[in-house]
């Protein structure tokens, strides 16, 4: 589960999820949607794969989110499917979508970066929290 929040003149994602794995790949499909509106529209018609390393789960999430917005700028790719696998230090995923097609996919928030500003990820009672600022 992840909701959108609003920081000045920016945006934040507040992420919870049961497990690490669904808090990096509920963020990353957060980030999606401040970008795409209609993210459910988006096919998985093409896979990406993704390997990153960092002990800090803080900075891994965010080169992660780092990692696919440059995905998105460089490629035109829009995903909206995560498969995530953490280990001590590193991570691995898998991302499905398709390229940005303007008669389909509503554009709703340039993101120009993700933020160290607020960045949280922290384990609480009922699962895993995040937070993380993006600059728009």
């Amino acid at each position: 589960m992840f909701e959108v929040f609003e920081h000045t003149a920016d945006l934040g994602l507040r992420v919870l999820a049961e497990d690490e794995p669904t808090l990096f790949a509920d963020a990353a499909r957060g980030l999606f949607s401040i970008m795409v509106a209609n993210l459910d529209a988006v096919r998985p018609v093409c896979k990406k794969a993704f390997a990153l390393q960092g002990s800090r789960r803080d900075e891994l999430l965010f080169d992660w989110l780092s990692e696919l917005l440059y995905v998105f700028e460089t490629e035109r790719l829009v995903l909206s499917q995560f498969r995530v696998a953490l280990g001590a230090e590193d991570l691995q995923a898998e991302a499905w979508g398709e390229p940005l097609d303007a008669t389909r996919h509503q554009l709703e928030h340039e993101v120009k970066a993700i933020t160290y500003h607020g960045l949280v990820v922290e384990q609480t009672a009922q699962g895993w929290r995040a937070e993380v600022i993006v600059d728009i």
